[in-house]
């Protein structure tokens, strides 16, 4: 099917959907899953998860060990910081800015990546992840969250094999062993002397397929609706957001257009940290960005490029690679 038609009108809240209908659901519950899918990604780029298998309990430590990490001493956090390039570990705050942004974003974050054997083939893209001595329980917390993330992003990715009109394993080739990160990000208290162009993230558009994102610990993110406007994204404790990024939008010819997204200095942000944990899917490095055939309409916008070589433009752009 042809899939550059008109965008339907966009409703005025983020859909929430039950990932249990998909997986767990009658053939019915599957199509409307996947119709419900697709509409809200493609109309706002963003959709709220529910009924999925990544444990209230699991968000609730990793948290917990986030308040932990975040509240050592400065140059306790820095023995981890400058792993390849940022990929890995520690990156301080005021280091990364969004693409054509003048100023630096309010935050600082940990990669947690991929790891794969000695021998494998795309060993020479994944540097080994770093794990902070100070808290034993910050490895298994977080590869065990980084496993139940991707589980729930490879579901969403093959909902959307259907109306895409592609195999449905087609993004399970593209992601198997992929470049895929979870940021472990903490936005302190605002100092009182910052610069007041500063946001804790000014607006951008993820560089990967999608990211699934645990609700945050507190308010902040808006995202930019289809008629230019900012809408507040509210989600109840424990459901995932699910959004729309660069990949995915150069791959659907923009028929999935990435998600421009920013958060805010909240009233409470001078006082009060926030913390967040996205995990942004990303295809192998090797893996091929072309446009997908129902979705090329009069012709493909983009040329054909790999994941590797396009993450690495848009690092640069961020100020993370040089």
């Amino acid at each position: 099917m042809d899939l550059q038609t008109e965008r339907s009108s966009t409703l005025r809240k983020v859909p929430t959907l039950s990932l249990r209908s998909y997986t767990e659901g009658s053939k019915t519950d599957q199509l409307r899953f996947i119709e419900n899918l697709f509409r809200g990604i493609k109309d706002y780029g963003f959709i709220i998860l529910k009924d999925h298998d990544v444990d209230a309990a699991l968000l609730n430590q990793a948290y917990d060990v986030l308040a932990r990490f975040y509240a050592l001493p400065t140059e306790t956090k820095m023995k981890y910081a400058g792993v390849h390039g940022g990929q890995r570990g520690y990156t301080p705050f005021g280091t990364e800015h969004a693409k054509d942004s003048p100023v630096m974003d309010l935050k600082e974050f940990w990669h947690v990546g991929r790891e794969v054997a000695d021998g494998h083939p795309l060993k020479k893209y994944y540097p080994n992840n770093v794990w902070p001595s100070e808290l034993p329980e910050f490895q298994s917390t977080f590869s065990n969250l980084y496993f139940k993330l991707e589980q729930a992003g490879k579901a969403m990715l093959q909902a959307l094999t259907f109306p895409l009109d592609v195999p449905n394993f087609y993004f399970d080739n593209m992601i198997e062993d992929g470049n895929s990160v979870l940021r472990l990000l903490h936005y302190p208290p605002i100092p009182k002397d910052a610069d007041p162009r500063c946001l804790r993230a000014a607006p951008h558009e993820d560089i990967n397929l999608i990211t699934i994102l645990p609700a945050a610990t507190a308010s902040g993110l808006q995202l930019k609706d289809r008629d230019g406007t900012w809408l507040d994204i509210e989600s109840e404790p424990n459901t995932l957001i699910v959004d729309a990024g660069d990949m995915l939008a150069r791959a659907t010819n923009e028929v999935i257009p990435s998600t421009t997204h920013q958060v805010v200095n909240s009233p409470e942000a001078s006082s009060s940290s926030r913390y967040s944990m996205p995990f942004f899917i990303h295809p192998n490095p090797e893996a091929v960005l072309s446009c997908i055939p129902s979705c090329k309409g009069e012709g493909a916008k983009y040329a054909d490029i790999t994941a590797h070589e396009f993450l690495m433009q848009r690092l640069r752009e961020i100020g993370l690679l040089k």
